[in-house]
């Protein structure tokens, strides 16, 4: 797209905008933390983080942008991206007076929480930054497959705090991103030399452009404004321009916030010697003086927009622009301005120079002296022509589930097996999955499924080994076709793909139904990314595997505990843990539909889930092989049970005296026990939970329900266990944390005995670590017989 020359005229409205965003930004922060009543803790905001970024923001989203561009903005700019959005009618007064408040404008930008138009989420540091190179992995993996409709090519673009480059997960974003020839990604470091605590270490610079040029990234450095650069062409412009660069970090910070007196001064000492520095210093007012001092090149609108606009090339580029913590503010510079805010005085002050009329704080344009210009000028702004800019994809039927016929298979390979099956479909559904695995992709068993449907690259690769007749059992090839995307053993940059690919429908119009594998205890590595691609209501699957002790001789490093629980406390995410290979086709069968709902959120009165929604998935699965017992997979309410989350293998009489209750596979272990516990205990019966995260969703909203007057709300465990007598005994089983299944025995009052894996595991026999943590059938013998022991004679003496 051409775009039509940078004029004076268009400058001076770019600059009325710039000023206008910078006090709209400040304003709601200095409201929501002195004006309006607030509860007991600082309300924050962030005003020097946000000056930093005004002219960079304006520079992109007043002018360079288009829109099928997606932007991550930096969090702590928040309020520079809502005042942006309240000019152009996404954001509304009321939202920004209620900035960092309750149902008001989000503390930092929030897909599903704001009204106003926010691409990706941000707020746990790097995590915004590094999705924009796989949400352009995505947009070059749609583009390559036939059924995508053609759609112009967007750029991918993280605004990125300089204290960000700290975390571990942007580099290795950065090697992925080398490894799948990454294209359209703009990363605009906001380089102001400040972190949270203090001000960076001198040089840090050099080292960030040598290792974006070492990943083939095109470095574009904007350290010098028009105003600089101008005055390095005056007499003495050569010596003032060799003291910036080699003045420290530091000191230029404080030289900044104490201003033009001390400017001239440090001058004056250090270069007024030399040749036409006194008099290109006695040509400017203090005044002057500061405002070239700190015209560095990310707060000059001329030097923003030529170096964006100069970009002709799809290659992965990044800007180091200099800029000032706190720039245009009485903040600017000093050290500790991260969380500060402005007094009421220097406010006051602030809001004479930006030229704001008492009582016109939240007037649109009450910092522009001619708003005519500027509103006609936004008229013509491409990024906001159409407003919103989210798509919708319709949902993909499913031709029904995939039942297997083994007498003997764990969950992981019959997952393998039900894929394998998908792939050899030629349906609409089967055409928009697309897997990812960091490196263990045979070992969590897609192996099949990357043989029939291939991995993905925008050029086709050679398969040496096939080329050279070596035999192999990975007929692998990568090409456009590809449904895999094979990844690097890092398990954020799992979860930030699975992410992107996840909002496919809504960044790029079109559905993709993401599957990603990994190992099970290391789903906590990639923690902090699954919530945060849960936060933005991402859709895709997640499967866990080898889950539990089960994998025994692989030792601790590699037995999971704890990520049930994960399962069940992590929002946006359903969470099963199938024991046999009938209910991992139903759940796997249900997820697909799952996965593509966007209804209200509203809850069904029968769970009381709020399955309309939607969501991603998660499941837990096993290597240990179970023999198939004949489930009931052509029975309706099997299938429910199963889909809401606990069936009875045994149901209970009014003779039962114990519930064995399990989830996952120590399934034989339980109907061992169930079996030696019938002789003299009264008809025992089983429970099989394919999901506590469902059973406790319901139950808590139930209980919920009936406090806000829904007297009849029942969940899906109240209407199983009720049945059961109040007098039985309820021993829970689960190959995790004994925690997942504990809270069973307060929905209808039973007296409980949890058994479980709390401490980390080591090397042996699958029967060797179930004894030793005591859930084998002995040990929940034991249990079970205590529970039905009379109390009385039970309960030792005191």
């Amino acid at each position: 797209m051409t775009r039509p020359a940078l004029t004076p005229a268009t400058l001076a409205c770019l600059k009325d905008l710039e000023r206008q965003v910078l006090w709209h930004a400040c304003w709601m922060i200095h409201n929501a933390n002195h004006l309006r009543g607030k509860g007991e803790v600082k309300v924050g905001g962030h005003q020097a983080s946000s000056a930093s970024l005004a002219a960079i923001m304006t520079a992109l989203y007043f002018r360079v942008l288009r829109p099928e561009d997606r932007v991550a903005v930096k969090p702590h700019a928040s309020p520079v991206f809502h005042a942006i959005q309240y000019l152009t009618g996404n954001q509304t007064r009321e939202k920004l007076e209620n900035f960092r408040g309750f149902g008001g404008a989000q503390s930092y930008p929030s897909r599903t929480k704001d009204v106003d138009d926010v691409d990706f989420s941000t707020g746990s540091v790097g995590l915004g930054v590094a999705i924009t190179a796989f949400a352009a992995i995505v947009q070059d993996y749609i583009a390559a497959k036939p059924w995508s409709a053609p759609r112009p090519e967007g750029r991918m673009i993280a605004l990125v705090g300089d204290a960000e480059l700290d975390e571990g997960n942007v580099y290795e974003c950065l090697q992925e991103g080398w490894k799948h020839d990454l294209r359209n990604t703009w990363w605009v470091i906001d380089y102001n030399r400040q972190s949270l605590d203090g001000v960076v270490r001198e040089g840090l610079w050099q080292r960030i452009e040598g290792i974006f040029t070492a990943f083939g990234w095109d470095v574009k450095v904007l350290k010098y404004g028009a105003l600089q650069e101008a005055a390095f062409r005056e007499p003495g412009g050569a010596a003032l321009g060799r003291w910036i660069d080699g003045c420290p970090n530091q000191l230029y910070s404080a030289l900044t916030f104490q201003g033009g007196a001390a400017w001239r001064k440090r001058l004056t000492d250090e270069i007024g010697a030399e040749p036409g520095v006194a008099d290109l210093l006695a040509a400017r007012s203090d005044e002057e003086l500061s405002d070239l001092m700190s015209n560095l090149g990310g707060h000059c609108l001329e030097t923003l927009i030529r170096t964006f606009e100069s970009i002709d090339h799809d290659r992965p580029t990044v800007f180091l622009a200099y800029t000032i913590k706190g720039w245009g503010t009485p903040l600017a510079g000093h050290k500790d301005n991260h969380a500060g805010l402005m007094t009421g005085a220097q406010l006051e002050a602030f809001q004479a120079r930006m030229g704001v009329a008492p009582g016109a704080e939240w007037e649109t344009f009450g910092a522009v002296a001619a708003p005519g210009p500027v509103r006609a000028y936004l008229e013509t702004v491409p990024f906001f022509a159409g407003g919103r800019r989210r798509f919708a994809s319709p949902a993909l039927p499913s031709p029904g589930p995939v039942f297997l016929d083994d007498r003997e298979l764990s969950t992981q390979a019959g997952f393998g097996k039900i894929l394998d099956a998908l792939a050899r479909r030629d349906d609409a559904l089967s055409a928009r999955i697309v897997t990812m695995a960091p490196d263990v992709t045979v070992s969590t068993n897609l192996g099949p499924w990357v043989n029939r449907r291939g991995l993905f690259a925008r050029e086709r690769l050679a398969d040496t080994f096939r080329d050279e007749r070596v035999p192999s059992a990975q007929r692998w090839e990568f090409g456009p076709a590809g449904q895999h995307i094979e990844l690097g053993i890092a398990e954020m940059n799992l979860f930030l793909l699975l992410g992107a690919a996840g909002l496919s429908h809504s960044l790029f119009g079109e559905r993709l139904l993401p599957i990603g594998t990994v190992y099970d205890p290391f789903v906590a590595r990639g923690l902090d990314a699954l919530n945060y691609a849960c936060y933005q209501d991402a859709r895709f699957m997640i499967v866990g595997t080898p889950s539990g002790v089960t994998l025994a001789p692989e030792g601790g490093a590699h037995q999971s505990i704890g990520s049930p629980l994960i399962g069940i406390s992590q929002d946006g995410l359903a969470s099963f843990e199938p024991a046999y290979l009938d209910e991992l086709s139903v759940i796997m069968d249900w997820s697909f539909d799952y996965m593509q709902r966007d209804g209200a959120g509203t809850h069904d009165t029968r769970t009381w889930l709020r399955d309309a929604t939607g969501g991603s998935v998660y499941l837990r699965l096993t290597t240990r092989p179970l023999e198939q017992t004949a489930l009931r997979r052509e029975d309706p309410a099997f299938r429910q049970g199963v889909i809401d989350g606990a069936y009875w293998l045994r149901a209970p009489s009014a003779r039962t005296r114990i519930v064995l209750a399990y989830q996952g596979c120590v399934a034989p272990e339980v109907l061992m026990a169930a079996g030696r516990l019938a002789d003299g205990h009264g008809d025992i019966a089983v429970l099989a939970v394919t999901s506590a995260d469902r059973l406790n969703a319901g139950w808590t909203a139930a209980q919920r329900a009936r406090r806000h007057g829904h007297a009849g709300a029942r969940s899906h465990v109240e209407t199983l266990l009720y049945t059961v007598p109040r007098s039985a005994g309820l021993v829970t089983v689960i190959d995790g944390h004994p925690a997942t299944l504990a809270w069973l025995g307060s929905v209808e009052g039973h007296r409980t005995a949890s058994l479980g894996v709390e401490h980390f595991g080591q090397t042996g026999t699958i029967a060797d670590l179930y004894a030793h943590f005591g859930i084998d059938t002995d040990a929940i013998c034991e249990a079970a017989v205590a529970l039905d022991t009379p109390l009385r004679a039970a309960r030792p003496a005191i």
